[in-house]
């Protein structure tokens, strides 16, 4: 599973980082990954965190 986050379609809502914080986090109004490897455990919650983006910033593959 591969995670991008367009970072200039992001407006820092930050509903992807309470839906998924084992993932995202916000760092200077943005988001950001907070690992390089998304856990198994942690794969519906980060799909869902993308699907909810309200800017469709996340793409997940």
């Amino acid at each position: 599973m591969k995670v991008v986050i367009d970072a200039d379609a992001c407006i820092g809502c930050g509903l992807c980082v309470s839906t998924c914080p084992e993932v995202y986090k916000m760092e200077d109004d943005k988001a950001v990954l907070c690992v390089s490897d998304i856990p198994k455990d942690a794969e519906d919650t980060c799909r869902k965190a993308a699907e909810d983006c309200p800017v469709a910033a996340i793409v997940v593959t």
